[in-house]
């Protein structure tokens, strides 16, 4: 993926990983938009930051997805980039249904139905650029699990497998597949993570995710150093090791 030149729609970027990107690839000279839930967070976007683009949108929503694709390619029809960023990341208790059935059910339409449809709706208009890229946000949980999260971690790890597939099939064409692999990152994804002395601070994740784009433009999954404990475990023999650290180090782990 180049950085700079492009057209970019990052639905589910008004905060966190997603607006933190949103601002640096528009300073690197690429039209941004930005797409959420919440009409004041994009009118406080575009108010504090002219020139980027914002939309409503809701990636729970398969309406409102196809509706606000239509609206962003006739608005910006050499969009050119979809970067699939909205998710969320809850705690589950699976010891009881009624401690994880309507969780994990919210997760899996917001992380992997979420990409999906979004893919959909613009992976036409995408193949007839002459240069495009989708970019997927999975996690280092797709490759080692923290134990309260299970349905965010499966979810995770199905965008990894989906990216490595989309890739096989869309070789040849005009459209690349990146995967953005995050490391725990201080945000507020998830309560006390912003907080968390394991979390990447965010403006040095993405400090280093633009770092990777400019040095790595070929590269095929986008990964900053800290992650890489997590990426490899099982590549290095020590996989048992990293699920213990992991679990030891994270605050919610022993809820």
């Amino acid at each position: 993926m180049r950085i700079n030149g492009n057209t970019i729609f990052i639905p589910g970027a008004t905060s966190g990983i997603g607006l933190a990107l949103a601002e640096r690839l528009h300073d690197a000279g690429n039209t941004v938009i930005v797409g959420g839930r919440r009409r004041e967070l994009l009118a406080e976007i575009a108010q504090q930051h002219p020139g980027i683009d914002t939309i409503q949108i809701d990636t729970t929503d398969a309406a409102s997805m196809a509706a606000a694709s239509a609206e962003v390619i006739a608005r910006h029809p050499q969009l050119n980039v979809l970067v699939t960023m909205a998710g969320i990341m809850r705690l589950e208790d699976w010891t009881t249904p009624a401690g994880f059935v309507e969780t994990a059910e919210a997760t899996v339409t917001t992380n992997l139905l979420g990409p999906i449809r979004l893919i959909g709706a613009f992976i036409e208009h995408l193949r007839a650029q002459p240069d495009a890229t989708i970019m997927t946000v999975s996690s280092g949980l797709a490759f080692a699990p923290l134990r309260v999260t299970p349905t965010y971690n499966a979810t995770k790890a199905a965008i990894h497998m989906l990216s490595e597939s989309m890739r096989l099939q869309l070789a040849g064409t005009s459209v690349r597949v990146v995967e953005l692999e995050p490391p725990s990152v201080a945000t507020d994804l998830m309560a006390g993570q912003r907080e968390s002395a394991f979390a990447m601070p965010l403006d040095e994740f993405a400090d280093e995710v633009m770092q990777i784009l400019r040095d790595e433009p070929d590269a095929t999954e986008v990964q900053v150093e800290r992650v890489k404990f997590l990426r490899y475990g099982e590549a290095r023999g020590d996989y048992a090791n990293v699920v213990a650290t992991l679990n030891a180090h994270d605050p919610h782990a022993a809820a």
